[in-house]
């Protein structure tokens, strides 16, 4: 089969293209490793968190129980057994939950009918204790105190 002029012409330009692509990404290998051996590349981090390129002093070195690492928030100091006082924001009977202001933080702590022994309304001064649930803090053992 002949090939025709323009069929010669995009192949040799595609080969062209090939070719610089390959040289250019030799290039980028050559630019990146500078001729740098690896440990003028290597960087340490220090006691402070800060990098550094020198290594660290294994003389000195603090030995670190990975049990007394706590992962996630910091604890925020609440107690669960003492007992709180707030007034009832919200309660729908229907649905069985509502919402209680902490007299102490203003914070709304979430409250079901299930940890109550009383029926809940809008305003209610009640005391309750506060225990972690899946999605925060859940109000339980709830007494009302002034209607």
């Amino acid at each position: 089969m002949a090939e025709t002029f323009l069929k010669k012409e995009l192949e040799k330009k595609k080969a062209k293209e090939r070719k610089e692509k390959v040289e250019k990404m030799q290039q980028r290998k050559l630019n990146n490793n500078k001729g740098k051996s690896l440990d003028e590349m290597m960087v340490y981090l220090d006691e402070n968190g800060n990098l550094t390129s020198r290594p660290p002093d294994m003389r000195n070195r603090i030995e670190i129980d990975p049990a007394n690492i706590i992962l996630g928030a910091a604890p925020q100091g609440r107690e669960h057994d003492i007992q709180r006082t707030g007034f009832v924001l919200s309660f729908d009977e229907a649905k069985g939950y509502g919402f209680i202001s902490d007299s102490q933080s203003k914070e709304s702590i979430f409250v079901h009918s299930n940890n109550t022994s009383q029926l809940l309304k809008k305003g209610n001064k009640v005391s309750y204790e506060l225990q972690k649930g899946p999605k925060g803090f859940n109000a339980v053992n709830v007494q009302v105190l002034r209607k």
